[in-house]
């Protein structure tokens, strides 16, 4: 006998008083606090309850009863459902605002070390159409609203309904069929129409990304500062005939594309890291500038996503580092070589650390390109390649560089760093909060000297910080 299902409790007429962690808000009802997705600090709502502990819960807006004094009209028609741009109803001084907030309070209260006075956050100039790169999905389940099933029950629905857009958030198999995105530059929107349409017109099927059945699975568009396009289409097997009439005609319909791939994808994961993309045309890599430095950049590549921030954060790096032309500086989670080559000219050499042999290739590639000839880039993870006679043969570090994934340092690298004890160390991070964790980890034997925040991506609750620390005057043990 199955279980029944409880009623989901409402909360009614509920002031949302503050903004938390993840792009949340939150309140507190007889003592309890509620996470709260969907709402304004200022608002007054009613939360439909999920999780649900002895002193907080979490829970979604199911009504507005009267809207914050801070809001302001979402842009984008997909707003509310497509995950992507969830702070659009906030005016972006705000969400500066609550950045900021959210920095020092991660570094003070997870941290718990002494910290200097955090600097005011540096905004994006540019707060619409700022990313240079964006993935889409192809489904035959297109997500439907709760209108779209009252009108059309389930008895009527097709037994595919094509999409091309962004996944749902927590809904794996259902994608939302995204017309207008705002995130990106022309031509991202005509390269996404027109394949969707001629894809419908020619009865190609979308990925049924339940059963794996289908042929069109992914679209990653880039387009650079330089004006160059790069398409990636991502198939399921090899078509020949289809897949070239394919590329033909999105050329013909977007002359602006300056390189064209396709990637053939059996897996039942849409990861690229070990697949090959396959160029149908142009030189298969697009150019990008930081100041007057080029990058190539690669399909399989990682660049920051927004150009312009990039150069920002960069720059306040490069600053954080106080080179003078002598110091041999270590670039860990190095990518592309991005952050090293962007500081290569004020130091003396840059020993660069990468997991992916491609973009530790095209990290070589960048250093050639702008004729920088003191740097070596190393394969493998941070943890295994830095061990002491690696710095025995590149030399000890006067400066590291640490820029990880979200998940923040793994503790055998802060503990090599603190055996290493160099003067300085920038930690460059997307995720304050395991920066924090990080932070106090180096504490031993290091002191948090400046910290700078940097939002990379307006409308969404993401942020970078940069945070330079500077070795405290400890006894010579040979380093």
């Amino acid at each position: 006998m199955s279980r029944k299902k409880d009623k989901p409790r409402i909360l009614e007429q509920v002031l949302v008083e503050d903004y938390a962690a993840e792009g949340k808000s939150l309140s507190r009802v007889d003592g309890k606090v509620i996470f709260i997705e969907g709402a304004v600090p200022g608002d007054v709502v009613d939360v439909r309850l999920g999780k649900s502990k002895k002193d907080w819960a979490e829970g979604k807006v199911s009504r507005i009863h009267t809207f914050s004094a801070d809001r302001t009209a979402p842009f984008c028609s997909h707003f509310g459902i497509c995950g992507g741009c969830k702070w659009q109803m906030l005016p972006y001084k705000k969400q500066l605002e609550h950045k900021q907030n959210e920095v020092e309070q991660n570094l003070r209260r997870l941290g718990r070390i002494p910290l200097p006075s955090i600097m005011p956050i540096i905004g994006c100039d540019k707060t619409e159409r700022y990313r240079n790169k964006l993935e889409f999905t192809f489904s035959n389940r297109r997500y439907k609203t709760g209108e779209e099933m009252q009108l059309h029950p389930l008895a009527e629905q097709p037994p595919s309904d094509p999409a091309l857009g962004f996944h749902v958030p927590r809904l794996f198999d259902k994608v939302i069929d995204i017309t207008t995105c705002h995130l990106m530059e022309e031509p991202v929107n005509l390269i996404k129409n027109t394949i969707r349409e001629f894809s419908i017109q020619q009865s190609y099927p979308f990925y049924d990304i339940r059963q794996h059945t289908g042929w069109l699975r992914n679209l990653i568009v880039r387009i650079s500062t330089t004006g160059e396009v790069m398409v990636n289409i991502c198939l399921a097997y090899e078509e020949k005939t289809e897949r070239e009439k394919l590329l033909h005609h999105l050329l013909k319909q977007v002359p602006s594309i300056t390189t064209l791939l396709y990637t053939i994808n059996n897996k039942k994961n849409d990861s690229l890291f070990d697949l090959l993309p396959q160029t149908y045309y142009g030189p298969g890599y697009i150019t990008e500038r930081l100041e007057d430095l080029q990058f190539k950049i690669s399909p399989k590549s990682f660049f920051q996503t927004n150009t312009r921030q990039a150069e920002k954060l960069y720059q306040v790096t490069r600053n954080f580092c106080e080179l003078t032309g002598n110091e041999t500086v270590y670039d860990l989670y190095c990518g592309t070589g991005s952050i090293g080559i962007f500081t290569s000219r004020q130091a003396k050499k840059v020993i660069g650390v990468e997991l992916i042999p491609e973009a530790i290739a095209d990290a070589e590639e960048n250093a050639r390109i702008n004729n920088i000839r003191h740097t070596a880039f190393f394969t493998g993870d941070v943890i295994d390649i830095c061990r002491d006679n690696f710095f025995e043969q590149n030399g000890n570090p006067d400066v590291i560089i640490t820029d990880p994934p979200r998940a923040g340092m793994h503790e055998k690298l802060v503990r090599k760093i603190l055996e290493i004890q160099a003067p300085l160390v920038v930690y460059v991070s997307c995720n304050s909060a395991t920066q924090a964790r990080d932070l106090q980890l180096l504490y031993e034997k290091y002191e948090v000297t400046q910290v700078q925040p940097v939002d990379m991506f307006p409308h969404t609750h993401h942020i970078e910080n940069v945070v330079q620390l500077k070795r405290r005057s400890l006894p010579d043990t040979g380093f």
